[in-house]
């Protein structure tokens, strides 16, 4: 018996009346078919459509299962239990880093170090950057985290050049730092974060360090870059920091790290001081809720949206998880865009949309 997907290519290929294609022609488009035979009778088109459509519902059902999560009342203040979560566009190998830029969502392909683009009516993601993460075309991987400065310039998170750069406005790349504090080669510059006073501060683990490369630090730095271009460690006591997100009031960082044994969000001051865990994120992995904590984004009231087992998690500045946007595979990252109500999710292969009730912090 043939699996559904040869029965589907087949359907494509026969339902429309206006392109009939004989045994022989389709045949062509997929060698490893068998032959079809007589071409279908006009009774046998008359009842493909209905078929058809119970395929592809077949093929939705199969999909990643998404929903909402309220384990609080309070998250009915923040995202409505019943919010849909619509697929925008697929295809990807790992979509991360996504942020809102000139109307427009724009988001990694990590391996393939590209940077799609999505607007609202498009039916499909286009390429926005290739290569993104090194200056030629390059086999290394490209951008990671994505962020706005506060003039509104995209700076990234760059795995093929192990550097944090900002976009100008000719399309090339302008190198902000590309060694730490005791001049070694970053690891690989993951995601950042951009402070009120121009700052940055962005997490460096070494998932990205191209085959061939060796690190040259020691450990998994959080760094600060000052607007003067200097470089400072804020703490090397995190293994596999990961995403990053200012507090309201600009004095604390919150870190999304993505140890397996040990996934968590956790939070210190901006010269690393009072390290602590917020929330252990560990405990909700399963077979059904994979991936751990990656990117994360503030809301306006000070919750932390951070991806984590199962999707996102939505937690309390206290640690409180009130609910998740259950993605139903791994899932990578976050950004509120258009007027702030509106969340944006790298998942895996695919990126997400979903209405929030709260604001994004930041519009």
């Amino acid at each position: 018996m043939c699996p559904i997907p040869i029965i589907r290519s087949r359907l494509l290929l026969c339902v429309p009346n206006r392109y009939p294609l004989t045994a022989n022609r389709f045949h062509l488009f997929n060698k490893h078919l068998p032959p079809l035979g007589p071409r279908p009778t006009h009774l046998t088109m008359k009842f493909l459509p209905a078929f058809f459509l119970s395929v592809l519902t077949t093929f939705a059902a199969e999909g990643p299962k998404q929903s909402i999560e309220k384990l609080d009342p309070a998250l009915d203040a923040l995202l409505d239990s019943s919010a849909k979560i619509e697929t925008l566009a697929t295809g990807f190998t790992w979509a991360e880093g996504p942020v809102w830029y000139k109307g427009r969502i724009v988001f990694s392909d990590v391996p393939n170090n590209t940077a799609y683009q999505w607007i609202e009516g498009d039916a499909m993601a286009s390429i926005f950057l290739k290569p993104s993460g090194t200056d030629e075309a390059s086999a290394n991987q490209g951008s990671n985290g994505l962020t706005v400065d506060n003039l509104g310039n995209m700076l990234l998170c760059q795995h093929g050049t192990r550097r944090i750069a900002r976009l100008g406005g000719d399309g090339k790349f302008q190198v902000l730092a590309a060694k730490n504090q005791d001049g070694a080669r970053f690891n690989s510059p993951n995601d950042l974060c951009v402070a009120k006073d121009g700052s940055v501060f962005f997490t460096d683990p070494p998932y990205g360090v191209p085959k061939g490369e060796k690190t040259e630090t020691p450990y998994h730095g959080v760094y600060k870059l000052s607007t003067d271009g200097k470089v400072t460690l804020v703490t090397k006591e995190v293994q596999w920091p990961n995403g990053i997100a200012l507090s309201l009031d600009q004095k604390s960082l919150y870190l999304a790290i993505s140890d397996n044994k040990n996934t968590r969000v956790a939070l210190c001051g901006l010269d690393g001081s009072g390290l602590r865990d917020v929330f252990v994120a560990a405990k909700l992995k399963s077979k059904e809720r994979q991936g751990g904590c990656d990117g994360m984004k503030l809301d306006v009231n000070g919750n932390i949206w951070t991806s984590g087992p199962g999707g996102i998690l939505i937690i309390t500045p206290e640690g409180k998880h009130l609910g998740s946007i259950l993605c139903g595979q791994p899932t990578a990252n976050l950004a509120w865009g258009d007027d702030g109500h509106t969340l944006y999710i790298t998942s895996k292969d695919r990126l997400l949309r979903v209405k929030t009730k709260v604001k994004g912090a930041g519009f």
